[in-house]
């Protein structure tokens, strides 16, 4: 189980500034709710003064994720956009107090919805189509470029680094070799030596946590899990309801007076916290009419 910070804590459980701002006039979006973490990022910024009135956030992702969109959007309210592209993930992390290495990345996506919203004010294009750099990491969509450039900004020095901070390798693991290449370059540029033998003692300490669930224990889990947060979404008239169960992809329905409420994102991001907590491995929770995608997809 992760160690999460008071701060974390805190702007999880009553984010700030969450949901759209009216009369946004920037907009940055990052990420996909296929690969478990998005964020829709909102500004309203002052024509004259260039100064941002107001942020808010839409997030899908976990618990650290939604903690690292609120505190964001209450550090650069206030700020000029030049100097809200000055703020990096670092900051975003040291203004909760610390995140666990594993969550590094929802600071990342942070500070890249922020530029991709001040490049939208702009009139500029942003993207993240990895145009710039070859793509490394097909599981999760990360180019050499991003991974470069987290190596650089954080002094990272193995795979795991890189994967705790980008996801790249977090999947099939078939792009740890073009990681470590890129790790051994970056240092190499930097005047340091890249350890390979540190880099693999990390995977086999990955590798050997704990034997996967099958299947049937996984839905038992799910079912466990979602039993004991039954309660306090009856208590706003909302309820859960596990559809189906897809290796570590939960498919769920809101009902109630959770079906259709603006804030069912973050009650799906907080289940899935609470569940990957629970049973110590990574386990997407999605909305079952993502099924359907799927069912065509195949077709």
């Amino acid at each position: 189980m992760w160690d999460y910070s008071d701060k974390v804590k805190e702007h999880f459980f009553n984010p700030k500034n969450a949901g759209a701002v009216v009369d946004a006039n920037a907009i940055g979006e990052v990420g996909s709710i296929s690969c478990g973490d998005a964020l829709r990022l909102t500004l309203k910024v002052d024509d004259a003064s260039e100064i941002i009135l107001d942020a808010g956030f839409q997030t899908f992702g976990c618990g650290s994720a939604i903690a690292s969109s609120s505190v964001l959007t209450e550090i650069i309210k206030g700020m000029t956009i030049d100097d809200a592209l000055k703020v990096t993930n670092q900051d975003i992390a040291d203004h909760l107090e610390g995140l666990p290495p594993e969550k590094m990345h929802c600071s990342v996506m942070g500070r890249e919805a922020l530029q991709a919203a001040i490049a939208n004010y702009r009139g500029e294009e942003w993207k993240d189509d990895h145009e710039e750099g070859a793509l490394i990491c097909k599981c999760f969509a990360i180019d050499a470029v991003m991974i470069e450039e987290m190596v650089w900004a954080n002094k990272l020095r193995t795979v795991e680094d890189v994967t705790n901070f980008t996801k790249a390798g977090g999947g099939c693991a078939s792009c740890h070799e073009d990681i470590e290449a890129i790790l051994e370059k970056v240092l190499a540029e930097k005047g340091e030596k890249f350890d390979p033998e540190a880099a693999s003692v990390a995977k086999l300490v990955v590798a050997e946590v704990k034997v996967p669930l099958t299947n049937l224990q996984r839905i038992k889990k799910i079912e466990q899990v979602l039993e004991s947060l039954r309660p306090s979404l009856m208590a706003d008239g909302g309820d859960v309801e596990l559809v189906e169960v897809i290796g570590n992809t939960a498919y769920v329905n809101m009902t109630g007076a959770c079906n259709g409420c603006q804030m069912a994102a973050m009650t799906i991001a907080g289940i899935q916290q609470r569940l990957m907590e629970v049973m110590g491995e990574f386990i997407k929770v999605v909305p079952a009419s993502e099924m359907s995608k799927l069912v065509n997809i195949g077709a």
